[in-house]
Formats: C-alpha cells, structure tokens, sequence
C-alpha cells in the first residue's frame, strides 16, 4: 500500500486556505471548493475535525463560520451580512443593512434585511434578526430585480446591495425596515452623491405619490448637498398628493409641508441643512 501522507498533506493545505478565505461559507461552496470524494458526505466527513476541535461552528443547516483564533466557538457570533449571503447568493441587501453596506448608516440596528427569489423565515443569529424579503413588487421580473443596485465588499466577498437611490425611496416606503424616518433622513443626508436621474427612474417604477412627496421633501431639505435645481423639484410637483397626506400611514399629527402636501413628523422638522435665508 503505498504512502498517501503527502495526499493527506495536501488536503489539509487545501481546506486551511479555504476557511482562511471564507469567513462564513455553505455546504455547496466547500463541497465544490474542496472536492471531498463523496461529495456532500465527503465534505462533512472532512469539516467534523474542525467543528469538533473549535475551529468551525455550525450556524445554520449547512452553514459554517469560522471561529478567530482564542475566540470559542459557543461565545463566536459570525457576522450577519455574511451568513445571510451564505444562505442566500442571490440576494440583495436592502433598508438599514443597505445603508449599513454604503457606510452611511447613523446607528446599528438589529435586523438584516436582503430580498431574495423565495422567502424563508427569519434566522435570529445572536443579537441580530435576518429577514428574507419578497423582491417589491414593482421591481420583481428578472430584468428588473436588480435595478438600482450595486455590489459592495464586505471582508473580501463581494455582496449586492440596493444603492442610495433605491434605498431612499425604499426607505420612505418601509420606515419600519430602515430603523424609523429619522435613522433614514440622517443617515441618507450622509451619501455622497445621489444620481438624480435615477432617482426619478426608481420613483416612476414605484409611481406612489407618497413617496414622491417624501423624496421631494428630503431633496428640499438637501439641495446642497446634492445639487438639486429647482427645476428638478418642479418635475417631481406633478406626481405628488392633491391633497395632505401624512408620511406615516396611521401617525397622526405633524407638520404640513406645503409644497409636498405631506404631514411631516415633527421630529424630522429639525433635519436637513442649515436654513440660509
């Protein structure tokens, strides 16, 4: 029988570079990483060393993380942006995960939000939620599923994300999903840039009137800081109420906006840049 030592050697190097380049990976991903004869079987047989000794925890059915050295694996708690793209490739990262993945994020916040093809239950990881949303409805065909979007890094893996212009709007249409409309209008205050014209483009596909009044109320309110005209609040005047609406649906009280015949919450009145005049 001949010596299999080096090929043992061998494997061991391959799996080592594995988890040192997947923090967070599934079942599928190793299985074709390492080609473990036996396929499924043959990768769980090769990962039980590692879950036995500490080094890999189990967070889900056929999701690993990796542990950091002096780290256990019952106090480890792997980051949620990653189990959830583990579970979900598909998926797109939406709300406050969203505005997190952009780095304008005012606050952490509990949940992990990403639409994917087929929702799933939420998965509580720790502190943290994670919640598998439908795609929007107005944004659900293939070809329109990933309008808007951009891709981000996040610990060398490479994750798609809705961009600020989605984000906003998405915002403004689940407040509960983005941590409240203060959170949002903070931390949305924060992008660097907004591409205007899609930013319309993503109105029109949604075509609420709610949610054109709350874009031209916060466009309003940072016209600075993103180079809006006058002319483009103009085009957005048309789409928006014909008569007050509040911001939140079921909030009563606030304060009337005029332009954007929209209740505003009082606690936002505060926000936007400084008053000039």
């Amino acid at each position: 029988m001949g010596d299999n030592t080096p090929h043992n050697a061998m494997k061991r190097q391959v799996t080592r570079e594995f988890l040192q380049s997947h923090p967070v990976f599934s079942l599928d991903e190793a299985t074709s990483a390492l080609a473990a004869p036996g396929g499924k079987a043959g990768t769980v047989e090769r990962l039980k060393y590692h879950l036995q000794s500490g080094r890999l925890k189990s967070v889900a059915r056929e999701i690993y993380a990796v542990v950091p050295p002096g780290m256990s694996a019952s106090q480890f708690l792997p980051e949620s942006f990653l189990v959830a793209v583990a579970l979900r490739p598909e998926g797109v990262f939406s709300h406050h995960s969203a505005l997190e993945l952009l780095g304008a994020a005012h606050s952490i916040w509990g949940q992990c939000t990403l639409y994917v093809d087929s929702r799933r239950r939420p998965l509580a990881l720790g502190g943290a939620t994670l919640r598998f949303l439908d795609h929007p409805k107005a944004l659900r065909s293939d070809r329109d599923k990933y309008f808007g979007t951009r891709m981000v890094e996040r610990r060398g893996r490479m994750l798609r994300s809705t961009g600020p212009e989605r984000t906003l709007v998405e915002g403004f249409r689940q407040p509960d999903l983005v941590g409240g409309l203060e959170e949002l209008v903070r931390s949305a205050g924060g992008f660097p840039t907004l591409d205007l014209e899609l930013l319309m483009e993503v109105l029109r596909r949604y075509d609420v009137r709610n949610l054109w009044a709350a874009t031209g109320w916060f466009l309003e309110r940072f016209r600075l800081t993103f180079h809006v005209d006058e002319s483009y609040l103009r085009r957005i005047e048309p789409h928006t109420p014909k008569s007050p609406h509040y911001m939140v649906r079921r909030r009563r009280g606030g304060i009337l906006s005029p332009r954007w015949n929209l209740i505003v919450p009082r606690e936002l009145s505060r926000l936007g840049e400084p008053d000039e005049s």
